[in-house]
């Protein structure tokens, strides 16, 4: 048995549990502070320990004779998480979408004897490897553009949204600026800037820019292509009031209160799709064409339990990444980057066969 230790038992958390346990390949571990979180893990499923992840000498108790550990905590934990993995020779993967706690997942792995791999969820994450899948079928690329949008099915409020995943993720994305390659070049961009329209379905949506989509997709593709940008995909509607909450009344410096705000009058749903929808354009053999990705996945239920399309896409693609790791289709050791796996052994995987 593959012996892990999965960081925070909340609605990721849980899934990932429950998906790695039901594989019958994995010996489960989960940890949280919160025991009415781990409650909510069948004992049957995984051993359950309380502990702070703020502690590092609890935090190292915890990962002794683990091969890896899978954090789906709120990124600012991971720092840590990554510092004590290094020095327990533990794999490591996790969740975040935060740029500079990506940069100090890949200080940790420096010299580290283990792989880190941070940004495997859905975005960042399977995201980046359809986009570099579709990148590789080009002699020269010009366009590598990125969208996705975990929406609810029946929207009812003025947002047009409902809670799915990380609350504090979400601000993260909304208020810190953006990388992207324009002309050639790397810039940094805003967020919630960028607004664009159109539909698929017959459904309108709108894309703006958010925070930490790409991953670490602007270096691999440097110096290859002329735009590359990720934007988050809502109803039309939905980023004015968020416009409105973060610039006009400020909320963005008072990202406490904001995250109460939204806890308390916007309720979470199990009813939601994931909207995933990549585009790129280049030439091949001297034409100018271009290529798409599109595909929607819906909440469904699995063992009887239903799981939101949020939870489902974010724990198979964390679940994907340590089975590929596992099974030597992923490098041993060091900093690894989600557009190392190749798509098509994503999709064949047991996990990674949720997007397919």
């Amino acid at each position: 048995m593959y012996e892990v230790l999965v960081l925070g038992a909340g609605k990721i958390g849980g899934a990932v549990v429950d998906m790695l346990a039901a594989s019958g390949d994995y010996a489960v571990t989960v940890a949280d502070r919160d025991p009415a979180f781990l409650a909510l893990v069948a004992p049957q499923r995984a051993r359950r320990l309380q502990i702070d992840v703020a502690d590092e000498a609890a935090l190292a108790a915890a990962m002794r004779g683990k091969a890896a550990v899978l954090s789906a905590l709120p990124f600012f934990h991971n720092p840590l998480v990554a510092r004590v993995a290094a020095a327990a020779r533990t794999h490591y993967f996790d969740l975040t979408e935060d740029v500079a706690t990506t940069r100090a997942v890949r200080e940790a792995a420096e010299n580290a004897a283990t792989a880190f791999m941070p940004q495997c969820g859905l975005a960042p994450g399977f995201i980046s490897v359809v986009a570099q899948d579709l990148a590789q079928r080009f002699d020269r690329l010009r366009d590598v553009h990125m969208r996705v949008g975990a929406l609810p099915q029946y929207p009812v409020n003025a947002l047009k949204y409902n809670l799915t995943w990380s609350t504090d993720g979400l601000i993260n994305e909304y208020c810190n600026p953006c990388e992207a390659i324009h002309e050639g070049r790397p810039v940094e961009v805003m967020a919630l800037e960028g607004l664009e329209h159109f539909s698929l379905d017959g459904i309108d949506y709108e894309a703006f820019n958010t925070s930490g989509g790409l991953g670490t997709l602007c270096e691999t593709l440097a110096g290859q292509v002329q735009s590359l940008n990720y934007k988050t995909v809502r109803y039309p509607g939905h980023r004015d009031i968020v416009h409105l909450l973060l610039e006009d009344l400020r909320l963005r410096d008072r990202r406490a209160l904001l995250k109460d705000v939204l806890e308390t009058a916007v309720p979470i749903t199990h009813q939601d799709v994931v909207l995933i929808f990549v585009t790129v354009a280049g030439w091949r053999e001297n034409r100018l064409t271009q290529e798409s990705y599109a595909k929607k996945i819906y909440a469904r239920a699995l063992d009887g339990k239903l799981w939101s399309a949020i939870q489902l896409t974010t724990a198979a693609g964390l679940c994907a990444m340590v089975d590929l790791h596992r099974e030597g289709k992923l490098p041993a050791r060091g900093f690894l980057r989600q557009e190392q796996a190749a798509l098509g052994d994503f999709l064949a995987n047991r996990f990674g066969r949720h997007y397919a």
